[in-house]
């Protein structure tokens, strides 16, 4: 008896699958934090491809750095507005770099400050060449809002390529997730440097966290050979 010709659908999931491991796999390693940047002088040299984590101050930056690395304390978190007030660098097993982004919009600190570290964060995307991709972290419980649209319109002046990933998708409801990566897609489409594709994320739950973990696997160097 012939056995059957695996199908497209069969060749798709195959592929979907080696994404999925190559990304579990990456984050899975050694993750390290290397610097914290306050000034375009501290900044580390260039090396790695890097992956900015950028948002409004509360979005969930720093949690979702910690779920994709599965660690709960690699980047610093807080429920307080403004908690992260330099760039922090995290170099993945020397394959790729996350960088976590202070948070616009409001936060607990003097204007002085806030305006210090926005000013560097804009500087360092636009300027590093190293930057694969920007995550522009949207919270699914209020969505895209003013703030967010002028840091899109922002990276695509300076061609900078990006993704929105929502966040806190466990806090509501399966129907209105659907209608926030609509929503979210639709404004994706309007501006020419963001990728199409929307990623729903939870922290705290795990959700769309492996599919995320495959998508930033791409960008990293290859693994060396043993």
């Amino acid at each position: 008896m012939n056995k059957q010709a695996p199908s497209i659908t069969d060749d798709a999931a195959a592929l979907e699958a080696a994404k999925l491991e190559l990304g579990r796999k990456l984050f899975a390693g050694p993750c390290e934090f290397i610097a914290g940047a306050a000034t375009p002088e501290s900044l580390p040299p260039i090396s790695l491809p890097e992956v900015a984590f950028a948002g409004r101050s509360n979005v969930g930056k720093s949690s979702l750095v910690n779920a994709l690395t599965g660690r709960k304390t690699l980047a610093r978190t807080s429920s307080s507005p403004g908690h992260t007030r330099q760039l922090n660098f995290f170099d993945l097993g020397g394959r790729l770099m996350l960088v976590d982004l202070p948070g616009y919009g409001f936060a607990q600190a003097s204007k002085g400050q806030i305006a210090q570290w926005t000013s560097l964060a804009a500087d360092y995307l636009k300027g590093r060449p190293t930057l694969k991709r920007v995550l522009v972290l949207i919270d699914a419980r209020h969505g895209v809002k003013d703030k967010d649209e002028e840091t899109m319109s922002s990276l695509d002046k300076a061609a900078a390529s990006y993704q929105i990933v929502l966040t806190k998708v466990d806090q509501i409801k399966a129907a209105d997730c659907a209608k926030a990566i609509a929503a979210a897609v639709a404004v994706a489409a309007k501006h020419g440097a963001a990728h199409p594709e929307v990623l729903a994320t939870s922290s705290a739950k795990g959700d769309g966290i492996a599919e995320l973990r495959a998508s930033l696997a791409a960008f990293a160097d290859p693994a060396p050979l043993r």
